[in-house]
């Protein structure tokens, strides 16, 4: 049985050189598990993806400059006979940040999210009253990274309300209130193989900073979630992570409550080395999963 570990070409840009390791890390132990696996990248016109009984999207962090090349990629798969882990239908719902509606409207809590289109004439300086908060957080319906995304006090909405008028020309934006806990307590992040946990961490922005990414200079910090907050992550991924390899549930507690902020089952990074147990986890899940088809 042949396994693409899809990639993307500009390794580096996105994420640290740990992160970028955690791929041929993966590789290793599954070969050493019987796996013949090799990295694939996603939009290389050379890859013969008709090689590959499976292929498991990994780390494509560059799909959302992308995104309808990306799109067309993935139809292009569903057209052969490879088993594509995620599924194809997941991946392309969470790829876009709508899909917070849909877990909203299943009555899990969601950070509270607001969508601005092109047509849309929004001012962002509405959104301080809505969401009862002094700042706000601003990023496109498609994206990572970062990429594009403000952080919008009363001092700056003006700047930004500018900047986002230009960006709305080419995409949807997604508005949603800054949780003040990420800067107090951190981001947690729940990663399951298989649709069972495995480990979790608390993610924490550097001093003066809100985005928790380690090329951001956030740190990470190993942790077993109780039980409760560990069943109310599950709960995300029993009902919109069905069927997955991987899921990571990233959210924040506030009043006692975990609320979510991105249900992460495309390309996220799973911080394999951060528990001893992880990789194991990984490849049972995988074994179960391909035992299935």
């Amino acid at each position: 049985m042949k396994i693409a570990l899809v990639t993307y070409q500009d390794q580096g840009k996105y994420h640290t050189a740990a992160a970028n390791n955690e791929d041929d890390l993966l590789i290793s132990f599954l070969a050493s598990k019987g796996f013949e696996v090799e990295k694939a990248i996603w939009n290389d016109p050379n890859v013969l993806w008709e090689r590959f009984d499976v292929v498991i999207i990994k780390s494509p962090w560059d799909y959302f400059n992308h995104i309808n090349e990306f799109y067309v990629w993935l139809d292009g798969l569903g057209q052969l006979n490879c088993r594509v882990l995620n599924p194809i239908a997941v991946l392309k719902w969470n790829a876009d940040k709508h899909y917070l509606n849909d877990i909203a409207q299943a009555g899990l809590k969601v950070t509270p999210s607001v969508f601005t289109s092109q047509e849309a004439q929004s001012d962002l300086s509405s959104y301080f009253e809505r969401f009862d908060t002094e700042q706000i957080i601003v990023k496109p319906a498609v994206s990572g990274g970062s990429k594009n995304t403000f952080k919008v006090t009363r001092t700056n909405v003006d700047e930004i309300n500018v900047q986002l008028m230009a960006l709305k020309q080419e995409e949807d934006f997604i508005i949603q209130p800054f949780l003040k806990e990420i800067e107090d307590q951190g981001e947690w992040s729940f990663v399951f193989f298989g649709g069972k946990f495995s480990h979790a961490l608390l993610k924490k922005a550097k001093a003066g900073d809100f985005r928790v990414q380690a090329t951001f200079g956030g740190t990470v910090h190993p942790l077993l979630p109780d039980p409760e907050l560990l069943a109310q992550a599950q709960d995300y991924v029993d009902q919109f992570a069905k069927d997955c390899l991987y899921s990571r549930v990233d959210g924040t507690i506030v009043n006692q409550k975990l609320m979510l902020m991105e249900l992460e089952l495309i390309e996220p990074f799973l911080f394999l080395e951060t528990h001893e147990h992880a990789f194991e986890n990984y490849g049972k899940a995988l074994e179960t999963i391909l035992g299935q088809a």
